[in-house]
């Protein structure tokens, strides 16, 4: 056999390169995920009370040690279930191209959000806006600084345990995608319960929006990119 044929034979066709993983397999034991469930309740129902802190400095440092907390347990569960990290946390970047690429549908995917985020919040009676949601944004520089680092911190790790973790076990349990993108996405919202029913109900629909992008990109990067600046944007909006 010559060289060249050799090469040919070896080298796996595009569509092989390209083709999805088993959505309908768990990559943790269902102990595990109703673990980090229970956990994340529990976290959600401290957060009513502790997003009353007038001390938002320690309010974020707090919230970014329990955002990495929770992805940290995710990874635990995913390495010890013997999957691949990479079903949760994705494959780098290869290429300049594919930074600007997912940074394209990023922006794209946050002037659609946005823009819903505002109709959904419109459906709303005036004053139905919470007073923690409100506490929490930034108040000068320092506040500011932190907040953006909070942000990203949100980006990354809300998107791992959400749309790479929880969406990705809902489907393998349900044997079903669909059911995977909303009842993730109703975690999501019911996580930030204690920002008040609007905040809930629009990070919910969010969150759903951000399941699909998910599935469609087979990318958990647009995501965190949109879910970075959208909370970045947040901030700012305050000054």
């Amino acid at each position: 056999m010559k060289p060249m044929e050799k090469t040919l034979i070896a080298e796996p066709a595009p569509a092989a390169l390209a083709s999805s993983p088993d959505l309908h397999r768990p990559i943790a034991s269902p102990w595990h995920t109703l673990l980090l469930i229970a956990i994340q309740a529990f976290l959600s129902y401290r957060g009513r009370a502790g997003h009353l802190n007038p001390d938002r400095i320690a309010l974020y440092e707090r919230t970014m040690f329990f955002e990495w907390m929770m992805l940290g347990l995710v990874l635990l569960g995913v390495w010890w279930h013997g999957s691949s990290l990479l079903s949760v946390l994705g494959a780098r970047w290869g290429s300049v191209r594919a930074v600007l690429r997912d940074l394209g549908i990023a922006i794209l995917f946050l002037i659609v959000t946005i823009a819903l985020g505002s109709f959904v919040g419109s459906l709303f009676p005036r004053g139905a806006h919470s007073s923690a949601a409100g506490a929490m944004l930034p108040q000068g520089r320092t506040e500011l600084c932190f907040w953006i680092a909070l942000s990203l911190s949100a980006g990354i790790c809300e998107e791992g345990i959400y749309r790479g973790y929880l969406q990705r076990q809902f489907g393998a349990f349900t044997k079903s995608v669909p059911a995977g993108i909303l009842l993730s996405a109703i975690a999501f919202g019911s996580a930030h319960s204690y920002q008040g029913l609007r905040q809930a109900v629009q990070i919910g629909i969010l969150g759903a929006l951000g399941g699909i992008l998910a599935y469609l990109c087979r990318s958990l990067r647009p995501g965190m990119i949109a879910h970075t600046l959208q909370d970045v944007l947040g901030g700012f909006g305050r000054h």
